[in-house]
Formats: structure tokens, C-alpha cells, sequence
């Protein structure tokens, strides 16, 4: 395996999620709409691109939009900051909100990433 192509892919990720949350996070204090989104999107792409796409490619390509970019997309560490800055802040109803929303989104975008996967497929058939 290539690290270089890894490590490509993960720069345009967290490129790319850098900007949504510049574009969406407003500042301390504010809900944190950019990482919900980077990880919502994240999720949705890599229920759909590991159905639908990925068993195609060869396993580097794989490797670097699973690991790199979306990895580098995603990320669970700034999501667990920003919960317990807002627990800090005593915003716990929006902190508990923010989780929720987050474990059940992630799982609900993997599954309609995978479903519309699963509708592209039958409809190549």
C-alpha cells in the first residue's frame, strides 16, 4: 500500500471539511452545524461508496477513499470536544441533542448511503 495515496486523499478531506466548517461554524458558542454535517455527509458516502462503488476498484483506491478521505472528513474527536465544551458551558439539552442527532444520523445516513446504493444497482440490472 501506498501511504502517499492515503495521505493524499486525507489532505483533500480534511481540506474539505475545514471548509464546511468554516462555512457553518459561526463560533464558540454556536451549535456546531460543520462537524454534523462533515460526519452526516461522511456517513451517507461511505454507506454508499462501500456498496456501491468501492468492491469495484482496486484495494488502494479503496483504501484511500475509505481510510483517507473519509477518515480525514469525518471526525469523532472534534464531535466529543464540542460535547463536552457545551457540557461545560451547561448547555446540556443541546449537548444531549447534539449526540443524539449525531449517533442516529450517522446511522440513518450509512443506511440510506447503502440503500441508494442498492436502488443504483437494480437499476444497472
Amino acid at each position: 500500500m501506498k501511504s502517499w495515496i492515503i495521505g493524499t486523499a486525507g489532505v483533500f478531506g480534511a481540506l474539505s471539511r475545514y471548509g464546511l466548517s468554516v462555512l457553518w461554524n459561526e463560533g464558540t458558542g454556536s451549535f456546531p452545524w460543520g462537524t454534523l454535517a462533515c460526519n452526516m455527509i461522511g456517513c451517507m458516502l461511505l454507506g454508499y461508496f462501500s456498496e456501491a462503488l468501492l468492491p469495484k476498484w482496486p484495494q488502494e483506491l479503496r483504501t484511500a477513499v475509505m481510510t483517507g478521505f473519509i477518515g480525514a472528513f469525518t471526525t469523532f474527536s472534534t464531535f466529543s470536544m464540542e460535547t463536552v465544551r457545551m457540557l461545560q458551558d451547561h448547555r446540556v439539552p443541546l449537548a444531549l441533542l447534539y449526540i443524539g442527532v449525531s449517533l442516529l444520523g450517522g446511522l440513518l445516513a450509512v443506511s440510506l448511503g447503502t440503500a441508494a446504493a442498492h436502488r443504483r444497482k437494480e437499476k444497472a440490472i
